[in-house]
């Protein structure tokens, strides 16, 4: 099991800096994150995408501290997570881990394996906001 530091759901902007120091450890060497920002295209919109509106389920940040806690779970890491929800902007961080271990292929396992786990087991869904006024939901792994 990690040590998790963050694990939040909010509608406040998400700090790369604040998940950094979270993780700030003397005994481990690797720190590696993944930002996940809002992006003005996707597959399946016709025109440009201009923003996104996310909504969680109530339970939606003890199911991240347990995505957090399980990750890697044969790497300890420290582990420091928020989803964003509410209405963001082509730019915005939707999502914001950073990760510590000792070495860096735990880092990068326990990072990949949080940002996996959120795409596919989080209860957060998301509308897509189109420039044209369309919009489509998406939901748990959109």
């Amino acid at each position: 099991m990690n040590d998790v530091r963050i694990a939040a759901v909010s509608e406040e902007l998400l700090d790369l800096d604040v998940h950094l120091t979270a993780v700030e450890d003397p005994r481990l060497g690797a720190v590696t994150t993944f930002v996940g920002r809002v992006r003005d295209n996707d597959p399946d919109a016709q025109t440009p995408v201009v923003g996104l509106e996310y909504s969680a389920h109530p339970d939606a940040e003890a199911t991240l501290r347990r995505i957090a806690e399980e990750a890697g779970a044969d790497a300890p890491a420290v582990v420091a997570v928020s989803h964003r929800v509410g209405r963001l902007d082509v730019g915005d961080a939707a999502v914001v881990i950073a990760v510590a271990s000792e070495h860096r292929a735990e880092a990068f396992g326990v990072c990949r394996a949080v940002i996996e786990a959120i795409k596919s087991d989080l209860p957060v869904w998301k509308r897509q906001l189109e420039v044209d006024g369309t919009t489509s939901w998406k939901g748990i792994g959109g």
